[in-house]
């Protein structure tokens, strides 16, 4: 019995190894490598089997037939969890973005095209009051730090541990800032211009 569940746990752990060097091999056989990283190509989908496929596999070896070890491996493949070419691409967009944000010009593209995907009712009106008032609290550069008041950041949180709420990496993410700032102002006030309405009213916001 010893050996006979030695065998099975063997079965089992040669079943994921092989599985994860095939993962392997077709991610890397698809990715083009590029100035900002992998490039995916939008067709490419990967299918992997789920951890516990291999355990079901092991509790039905058929210890006679080596053959039909191999067919009940594929048999019993839990097939639901799936890596789309698309899903690998966001990861490359959200890289992209967080590189460009780092620079003023950068991190108001970046905000404007997260405003015109997630906050459509903010017209081009509203663009440029969000423009004018991020301009006005930091300039647009995520190192700002106001040491008199601790606020930080393109969107000057204050307290800047606020920005925890959306990222720990708020410190040195521009893009964390920048979604934490566009969340504050929906929640707050609604719009960008009455956000800044009131801090040209009160020079905060």
């Amino acid at each position: 019995m010893k050996i006979d569940r030695f065998y099975k746990a063997l079965v089992a752990r040669r079943g994921r190894a092989a599985w994860a060097m095939v993962a392997t091999m077709v991610v890397m056989s698809t990715a083009t490598p590029s100035s900002y990283g992998l490039e995916f190509p939008m067709t490419t989908s990967l299918t992997l089997p789920a951890q516990d496929g291999a355990y079901l596999v092991a509790g039905q070896v058929h210890e006679e037939n080596p053959n039909q070890q191999v067919a009940s491996l594929y048999a019993n493949l839990n097939t639901k969890m799936s890596v789309t070419a698309i899903d690998l691409r966001a990861v490359s967009i959200a890289s992209r973005q967080i590189e460009l944000a780092r620079t003023p010009e950068g991190a108001k593209q970046v905000a404007l095209a997260i405003v015109q995907t997630e906050y459509k009712k903010w017209n081009a009106t509203q663009q440029a009051c969000l423009v004018k008032l991020w301009t006005k609290e930091s300039h647009w550069n995520y190192q700002a730090h106001n040491y008199r008041s601790g606020a930080h950041g393109i969107a000057q949180a204050f307290p800047a541990v606020k920005m925890e709420t959306v990222g720990l990496d708020w410190r040195t993410n521009a893009v964390t800032q920048i979604r934490w700032g566009l969340n504050y102002i929906d929640k707050r006030y609604g719009t960008p211009c009455k956000a800044l309405a009131r801090h040209n009213a009160r020079g905060a916001y």
